[in-house]
């Protein structure tokens, strides 16, 4: 079996991220969030135009149509790994919200925008209720 070196890079961050939410007590935002889910994924040329094959310009925009790749048409990506929180339209549909509640970093966002970067996603919330999404990049 061959693993590609950015699964494994995305992979090893996702261990230390983890590592770290777990040090502290699994809180990252204030108001009581946990994180609920979080997942990998390989932003590809598939992710980067919508269904009506628009491009997409805002990471946000991306993001939720990489989790629609995933989830609704089948289209997964060698690196990406699933969660369940996206699965669900209605929560896909709230990224935008979710994003700004959280954080991205500059590059970060750039690098999204111009695809061929693998991601980490957490997504923080209470219950099943998703308030905040964080992002980061791994070249």
């Amino acid at each position: 079996m061959r693993i590609s070196s950015r699964f494994l890079v995305a992979s090893i961050a996702t261990l230390a991220m983890a590592s770290a939410v777990n040090a502290q007590g699994s809180i990252r935002s204030g108001g009581g969030a946990y994180l609920l889910d979080s997942y990998v994924a390989y932003i590809s040329e598939d992710d980067l135009y919508n269904s009506n094959g628009e491009r997409l310009r805002e990471p946000w925009q991306i993001i939720r149509q990489d989790r629609a790749n995933v989830h609704r048409f089948g289209i997964v990506d060698a690196d990406d790994t699933f969660d369940s929180f996206f699965d669900s339209q209605a929560n896909r549909n709230q990224l935008e919200k979710m994003l700004r509640n959280g954080s991205i970093e500059r590059q970060a966002a750039r690098d999204i925008v111009r695809g061929g970067a693998s991601v980490l996603v957490e997504i923080y919330g209470r219950g099943d209720t998703g308030t905040a999404v964080y992002v980061s990049v791994y070249r």
